[in-house]
């Protein structure tokens, strides 16, 4: 996953202000209209940051002239009490934006942060930690982004860019191969195509039918060595289903090639950040 457009990055933070502000912000008129401030961003524990395209984006479009010196970097691990950036301007314009600008820094440092926790978690092992789309609405595209600057990586982005056939798309087709065929028939090569199955004879199925990627789903941890061993390389394997902080190290040390876990976007604890002017 790459960083997002700036052009994307515009349209998404003209929305989230439009949201907030709707035809003014009514208590920032009480300020002189040419005060200026110097204000800091403090990080109130350990996190990993992700967001500041977005943070430093509010300002942009709010005033352009205000000055903001980060001292870090997405995907840079902070402590607690760690000073993040500080921001020079118009005092009017600092207030507006700090709530939308502190949401989003928050929001994604926390889908950062638990991202580390969980590739820490399984570090060593050389398994793959994929997101899915269990996201936030209206920001897929951010909450993407942050899993990867917390060291984790991207399953598909949506339902456009790779082809993920589940039970219920196999009971419409009539069977695990003839899913697969019509895939195949549907998609250009380069798009990814993967199965999911619930069982081994299910597994024998799919590679037979000639599956490169597999998702095997709820396995207890026997039936995921099973199923490494089965396959023995020739086709990549997922786990998903029951994956939390806690088991997560047992699955990844039986031997599967990818770990996909919706925790990661959609179960978000913001980071506690604070905006002080001084």
């Amino acid at each position: 996953m790459i960083f997002p457009a700036p052009k994307l990055i515009t349209r998404q933070v003209r929305d989230a202000l439009d949201e907030d502000i709707g035809s003014g912000d009514l208590t920032a008129g009480l300020l002189n209209v040419d005060a200026v401030s110097r204000v800091e961003v403090v990080c109130r524990q350990s996190a990993v940051i992700c967001g500041t395209g977005w943070f430093d984006e509010v300002f942009r479009q709010l005033d352009p002239k205000i000055v903001i010196e980060w001292r870090v970097a997405d995907g840079d691990r902070v402590e607690l009490d760690q000073q993040l950036c500080t921001l020079t301007g118009n005092s009017r314009a600092l207030l507006t934006g700090e709530r939308t600008a502190l949401n989003y820094l928050q929001t994604l440092s926390g889908t950062a942060t638990r991202a580390r926790i969980y590739a820490d978690r399984v570090a060593g092992t050389g398994v793959r930690i994929l997101d899915t789309r269990k996201t936030l609405p209206g920001l897929r595209l951010q909450q993407k982004y942050a899993v990867t600057c917390g060291g984790c990586d991207n399953h598909r982005i949506g339902l456009y860019d790779a082809i993920l056939i589940k039970e219920n798309h196999i009971h419409a087709a009539g069977s695990i191969a003839a899913a697969l065929d019509a895939a195949q028939d549907l998609v250009p090569g380069g798009v990814g195509i993967e199965i999911e199955v619930e069982s081994l004879d299910e597994l024998h199925e799919a590679l037979e039918a000639g599956a490169e990627r597999v998702l095997l789903d709820n396995f207890s941890l026997d039936g995921l060595r099973e199923a490494v061993t089965l396959v023995s390389g020739k086709a990549r394997l997922e786990a998903s289903g029951g994956v939390n902080l806690e088991t997560i190290q047992g699955i990844a040390e039986t031997g599967v090639d990818d770990i996909s876990v919706g925790d990661l976007t959609k179960d978000v604890t913001a980071v506690d950040l604070s905006m002080l002017f001084f």
